[in-house]
């Protein structure tokens, strides 16, 4: 009995196979198509570039943007235009600057996010002794330069102004800051920066979204992910005597790094020789003047990248070095020579395009004693 049950169970297993002949091939098939599917689905998800030009913040901003969804390059200007309003107008009533500057000495609560950018930046003031002021915007408006009107103002007025003045008449606990009376704040020397770091922000919580670079007007970039080809990004750096625009070299950035540029070939007017450009020193109240033309630098933080070009503009070149050292921090400076200065770790990512500059050693045993 047993070996004729064992036999029935060989026999239904032979019937079997001869019922379904095609079974192998039906199963390499699926295999098939499923390996096809992926594939496409794979194809499907390889990210594609979107670019745009738009207008916020006194300034073109172009946009290059890697995503596996929708174009949302619209959306950038969009928020640029609402922080300026929102937040750093100095113009629009109801903007939170506005409304810190007309509050006479009383006490304002602002949001939170700004909050943690004007703590930065009045932490950078601190930390470069005052080379960056963000309460200069009275001194600003009397030269009006990049404006209808620009002069040099009377000694009496300027020196007026001077003395209300000084990162140390602000004050922040918290969310909530107290101007001196007849201080008044202005983040235009940050305001970019802050631009950035809202922007990368944004970036990060758009799942879709793998790489991409925001340029606003050359002076404030950003970069966010790795390219598709794994190439690092590329930025030109303007020849700031070149009246045509053309480009000094090119600095290599990473993902996630900020590049800032300040120099005097943007806002200035000319008088008698002289170049008066518009990034004032806060000491004297003046354009500052050390022979320096620009100033840019990399750093991993949005904010601290942009008030430092503008820091270290005002310090030169061996005065700022414990200041960029303090952020982990790579600076480029060109002079009215036609030397190009650098850190050592900008060396690894410049490339020099014009034959006419030189690259000029940094001295590395001075520190800013300013």
């Amino acid at each position: 009995m047993r070996k004729r049950q064992i036999k029935k169970e060989i026999n239904k297993k032979e019937i079997n196979r001869k019922a379904n002949p095609y079974g192998k091939f039906l199963l390499a098939a699926v295999c098939a198509a499923g390996t096809i599917a992926l594939c496409q689905a794979a194809c499907a998800a390889e990210p594609e570039l979107y670019t745009a030009t738009d207008l916020a913040m006194d300034t073109v901003v172009t946009e290059s943007i890697y995503t596996t969804g929708e174009d949302v390059t619209g959306e950038i200007g969009t928020l640029l235009r609402k922080i300026e309003s929102d937040w750093l107008s100095w113009t629009q009533e109801d903007s939170m600057i506005a409304r810190i500057n007309a509050s006479e000495g009383q006490t304002m609560e602002v949001p939170v996010q700004l909050a943690s950018y004007l703590e930065k930046v009045m932490q950078l003031s601190e930390n470069s002794n005052g080379a960056l002021d963000p309460t200069l915007g009275k001194v600003i408006r009397l030269w009006d330069i990049g404006g209808e009107n620009p002069h040099i103002p009377d000694e009496n007025e300027l020196k007026k102004l001077l003395a209300l003045t000084g990162y140390e008449k602000v004050h922040m606990e918290g969310n909530k800051i107290t101007l001196d009376e007849g201080c008044t704040l202005d983040l235009g020397a940050v305001g970019k920066g802050i631009g950035c770091a809202e922007i990368t922000d944004y970036l990060q919580k758009q799942q879709k979204i793998t790489a991409g670079l925001v340029n606003l007007g050359g002076s404030s970039v950003l970069t966010y992910g790795t390219k598709p080809d794994g190439s690092k990004w590329q930025i030109a750096i303007t020849d700031p005597r070149d009246t045509e625009g053309d480009y000094l070299g090119a600095v290599a950035l990473d993902g996630g790094e900020f590049l800032s540029t300040s120099g005097d070939y943007e806002k200035y007017f000319m008088e008698d020789g002289v170049r008066y450009h518009h990034i004032l020193d806060p000491e004297t109240g003046y354009p500052a003047n050390n022979g320096v033309c620009s100033v840019t630098v990399v750093c991993d933080d949005a904010v601290a990248a942009d008030g430092l070009s503008t820091a270290c503009f005002i310090l030169g070149m061996e005065k700022s070095q414990s200041l960029l050292e303090k952020y982990n921090a790579e600076a480029l400076f060109v002079d009215e020579d036609h030397h190009v200065t650098m850190t050592d770790g900008m060396k690894e990512r410049f490339r020099l395009l014009k034959d006419s500059y030189t690259v000029k050693e940094l001295q590395t045993d001075l520190r800013n004693d300013r």
